[in-house]
């Protein structure tokens, strides 16, 4: 990624706090238009803090130090800028599809719009125009469910179901696209067919921002990875830098071992 691209997001000297417990200290981060960066850390590392960082979802505390909080160069912008700018899909909004939106019957055409409302599925208040169903259509060929879009996501499996989500995420066409531990849950047929739809958008020039702590999921156009520990980056660099047996055991706190084959990666136990 060339050096003159803008930055997409900008956290210098970073510190966020969640009830009493510090979880980001001194946070430092740079990410430029058009990256694709995995973020690597063990439960508890602040991974899902620093994406509600990203999202807006949380702030930093004010007044310190040298500290710095921009997106897209600005330190002032407005949610719905952050919300049509950066796409996300979450553990929440996964979590909160076993609940009332299967309840309801959502399709994966309605979940695609709603992203339009920023709900979870059509409510009868919502008035759909024609350019966001000629939108939500285009996103569904090229996520390659157009035969889901009339199907209730309770009779999908668990990576369709991801598949439409991703729709509802990129709806407003965003810059970037979140995604916090995607392949949580899936079998490994869908693992590889999450995999193909993640490639495409890499293709398609978004930034994509992977956060986990499955090195299968690392597509081979994800070139940088940071990793996490204790609300701090321990290591940040080119994949094949970043990515070694012993950073990762030490990132764990076990003896591990990283498996290449070609292009992708993955983590099996050392002993």
């Amino acid at each position: 990624m060339p050096s003159s691209s803008p930055l997409l997001l900008d956290f210098q000297n970073i510190t966020v706090t969640r009830g009493e417990k510090r979880v980001l200290r001194g946070f430092n981060l740079q990410v430029r238009a058009g990256e694709h960066i995995a973020i690597l850390g063990p439960n508890g590392s602040g991974k899902s803090t620093l994406v509600k960082l990203m999202t807006c979802e949380l702030y930093p505390h004010a007044g310190i130090k040298g500290a710095r909080f921009r997106l897209f160069g600005l330190e002032l912008w407005s949610l719905e800028d952050v919300r049509q700018r950066i796409g996300i899909v979450n553990l929440d909004l996964l979590q909160n599809l076993s609940h009332e939106v299967l309840a309801r019957q959502v399709t994966a055409r309605e979940m695609v719009l709603s992203g339009f409302f920023n709900s979870l599925g059509l409510w009868p208040h919502h008035r759909v125009t024609s350019a966001q169903e000629r939108r939500a259509r285009s996103l569904l060929r090229f996520l390659e469910i157009s035969y889901l879009a009339s199907r209730p996501l309770s009779a999908m499996s668990s990576g369709e179901q991801r598949r439409a989500l991703i729709g509802r995420a990129l709806v407003h066409d965003p810059e970037a696209l979140i995604l916090d531990e995607p392949t949580n849950s899936l079998d490994p047929g869908a693992v590889g067919e999450f995999r193909h739809v993640l490639r495409k958008l890499a293709r398609a020039g978004k930034s994509l921002i992977l956060v986990t702590h499955h090195l299968s999921d690392l597509i081979p156009e994800i070139e940088r990875v940071i990793l996490l520990k204790n609300g701090r980056i321990a290591a940040d660099g080119p994949k094949a830098q970043i990515l070694t047996s012993s950073a990762l055991s030490k990132l764990f706190d076990t003896k591990l071992r990283v498996v290449r084959r070609k292009e992708n990666y993955d983590l099996v136990s050392g002993r």
